[in-house]
Order: structure tokens, then sequence, then C-alpha cells
């Protein structure tokens, strides 16, 4: 199995969107409750682009399997070293080291672009993402308690962060 790891293309979408809308429905890992269109997602991909930010491809036998990405972490100037990323895998492929290199990628990005700081946040049930953002260095710096609600219960965000060095 061999892993290319490229930047975002226009075709892509649809398998991200497969990605994201998946867990949407079945996960915590995002908050959101209704399912994005391909022009919706298509639109967050570009304006992360644009913004100068990548988004990552980790594609195998020439399918989009996994993504990654990073963009701002607030929206006020002082905040502009500081980014907040985001790895997903497609489930059917999770366990083969496609998220390490999604993120190992993301972080030698952010050093390039002369970042200082990657922030991490995750639903506090994702013990397996907490655990995985510890191998690179990633240290919990806040719990935010009960500050989502999804499937019917309150969900706590736990914030890591990666000073870039």
């Amino acid at each position: 199995m061999e892993i290319k790891l490229r930047f975002y293309q226009t075709e892509d979408t649809q398998e991200i969107l497969d990605i994201i809308n998946y867990n949407i429905l079945n996960s915590t890992a995002l908050y959101d409750y209704k399912i994005r269109s391909y022009e919706q997602q298509k639109v967050i991909l570009e304006e992360k682009i644009a913004k100068n930010f990548p988004v990552i491809i980790a594609e195998l036998n020439g399918i989009a399997v996994g993504f990654g990405m990073y963009s701002e972490f607030r929206f006020r100037e002082a905040y502009k070293f500081t980014v907040e990323h985001s790895v997903y895998v497609n489930r059917e492929y999770h366990g083969k080291g496609i998220g390490k290199l999604l993120l190992q990628e993301l972080i030698r990005l952010a050093k390039n672009q002369k970042l200082h700081t990657m922030i991490a946040v995750i639903d506090s049930e994702n013990q397996s993402s907490i655990e995985f953002h510890e191998k690179f260095g990633f240290k919990t710096v806040g719990v935010i308690k009960e500050s989502g609600f999804k499937f019917d219960r309150w969900l706590h965000s736990v914030f890591m962060q990666l000073i870039l060095e």
C-alpha cells in the first residue's frame, strides 16, 4: 500500500465530502448536525487555499482516502501565527498510518510558513485522536466542558497545542 501525499484538487471534493458527511452523521469529530452539500464543501476548501492555507490529500490508487488542512485559529491579527488543523481518514483506511503522514506533512508545512502554534480541538470522547496527537508532541492545554451538544448529550472540547520549533 503506497500512500501518495499531494495538494487538493477540485476532483477530490466528493471524496472529502463523503468523509466529512460520514463523520457528521456518525461521530462527534465534527459538531455539525446537517450534512454538507458538494458546493458548500468546495467553497470551504477553496477559501482555505485562497488564504494560503494548505489542503493535503492522501491518495491510494488514485482515490483520496484522507485529507488534512489548517486555517485561522481565530480572526484577530495577533493570532496570525497560530492555526487550527484537521485530519480525517476514510473509515475503511483507519489504522494504516495515513493520519500520521498527513499530520507530519501539516506540521512541516506550518514550520515552512513560519507559523508558531498548531491547535487541535478534539471531542473528549475521541481518546484515540487525543493519544494520536500526543505522539506528535501536542499537549492538552484546556478542556471546555459542555461546549457542544450532539446526539442528545453534552460534549466537552479538548484543546491541544503544539509549539513549532
